[in-house]
């Protein structure tokens, strides 16, 4: 169910010019209510993070480098003009994330509960410019091995004429349209 089956709560905070990041609060996980001119959907202001929580062999719980992944995230906002959030606040965010969902980390070797932290531009405009207001939040979500035969060797294709990141684009920013 890795990337279908979801915790069922979430990290939210929002952005605006005239509070800055702010309200940061852990919900049941739900969908968002969009406008079809949402910036997100037309300009593609989005980037996010990848990072895993593991189960140790006391039944603890262990985050790997997410501090690391929260400095990067940052990096990746200012590349994609995004209102840098505070890494400390988003690790303590997703402490308690991980506290309330503890239970949903497996226990079986190989498994994790994978984090997905996500800043997305939700200003309903058409315009080029930068959104005024953003969504931060992290979802989580239980998970596997990563691939079917554990960490054996895998078969891979390089791919020589479509690439992710390209001079004068988005580049080193794990944004949304280095991955469409």
């Amino acid at each position: 169910g890795f990337g279908k089956t979801f915790t069922d709560y979430m990290f939210l905070m929002e952005y605006n010019k005239e509070q800055g990041w702010h309200d940061p609060r852990i919900e049941p996980y739900h969908s968002f209510t969009l406008d079809p001119a949402t910036a997100v959907l037309h300009y593609g202001q989005a980037i996010f993070e990848g990072m895993k929580a593991y189960r140790t062999k006391d039944g603890g719980v262990q985050l790997f480098r997410a501090k690391d992944n929260f400095a990067r995230m940052n990096r990746s906002a200012e590349r994609m003009a995004i209102p840098k959030m505070d890494e400390a606040l988003a690790f303590e965010g997703l402490k308690k994330l991980i506290e309330v969902e503890k239970d949903w980390v497996p226990h079986l070797p190989g498994t994790s509960l994978y984090i997905r932290p996500t800043i997305i531009a939700v200003d309903p405009f058409l315009g080029v410019h930068a959104s005024h207001t953003y969504y931060f939040y992290i979802i989580l979500s239980p998970s596997g091995a990563y691939y079917s035969t554990g960490l054996k060797p895998v078969g891979i294709y390089v791919e020589d004429k479509f690439v992710r990141a390209v001079r004068g684009g988005c580049g080193f920013a794990k944004t949304a349209g280095n991955y469409a």
